[in-house]
């Protein structure tokens, strides 16, 4: 009998379940199968299914209508598949949609560590709306780790996609950090929001810094644009953050010295 553990078992087990996630609906990160949609379970009990899945934390067994489903988590299974399968994080985002995307970046963000958010809308309080004519952002996701903030933009940009195109869009989320700095109450509840501290422990972490940043599906040949915004391909993302630190001098930030005190910070 072949080993369900071995390492080719394995391999198997994820293309299979690769080959099912590309057929699937993009809009949807948690799929549901029937066990027998799953050819690499045909001679597995029940028994046996539940202890083989204890080992992937991106299957689990669930119930509806009374009958035992196979649950995949689309967004963990991407970043968990690496050491099985020939491929790569840009090729695997393409099983999601726009929404999903934004879900994997900031799974990214959280595997190094960094407290995140995503979505996130403001209205501009300040008199920057009437340099820029914006009065509201959205900001896709927003990740912090210790005093640096990244403010991301995600594009599911093609390689063809024109530089001009790329370096706007780099310009723009440019603007969307400054406003943040701008509307001191609104960045206030912003950092309560994601690290949930007292005001003592914000204290200690400034000044923040602010990193507006664009991530893509591909890569693509500029790295960063004429302001110094760099553009990272999601295969680049996890690197660019491990040496975030080294290369920090390079990128457009802007600085955050104080936190306005609000009611709810005590």
């Amino acid at each position: 009998m072949i080993d369900p553990y071995s390492f080719s078992s394995i391999k198997r087990f994820f293309l299979e379940i690769y080959d099912l996630l590309k057929e699937s609906n993009s809009e949807v990160t948690e799929l549901w199968f029937e066990f027998s949609d799953i050819d690499f379970f045909k001679n597995f009990d029940k028994y046996e299914v539940q202890d083989f899945i204890k080992g992937f934390e991106f299957i689990t067994i669930q119930k509806g209508n009374y009958i035992p489903y196979i649950v995949i988590d689309k967004i963990a299974f991407i970043t968990r598949c690496f050491n099985y399968l020939d491929l790569d994080i840009n090729q695997l985002s393409y099983l999601l949609n726009y929404d999903g995307f934004e879900a994997l970046i900031q799974e990214i963000l959280s595997q190094n560590h960094y407290k995140t958010i995503k979505n996130y809308r403001f209205t501009d309080r300040s008199e920057l709306k009437y340099e820029t004519s914006q009065k509201r952002y959205e900001i896709d996701v927003i990740g912090i780790y210790q005093n640096k903030i990244l403010v991301i933009d995600a594009k599911q940009w093609k390689r063809k996609d024109s530089y001009s195109a790329m370096n706007k869009a780099a310009n723009l989320q440019y603007q969307r950090v400054k406003a943040l700095k701008k509307n001191p109450e609104i960045f206030s509840n912003l950092i309560q929001e994601i690290l949930g501290l007292n005001y003592n422990n914000y204290k200690k972490r400034l000044p923040f810094i602010l990193i507006p940043l664009m991530v893509t599906v591909e890569s693509n040949w500029i790295k960063i644009n004429d302001n110094s915004v760099p553009l990272v391909a999601i295969l680049n993302l996890n690197s660019f953050l491990q040496e975030l630190s080294v290369n920090l001098q390079y990128f457009k930030t802007v600085t955050v010295d104080k936190i306005s005190v609000q009611k709810q910070l005590h």
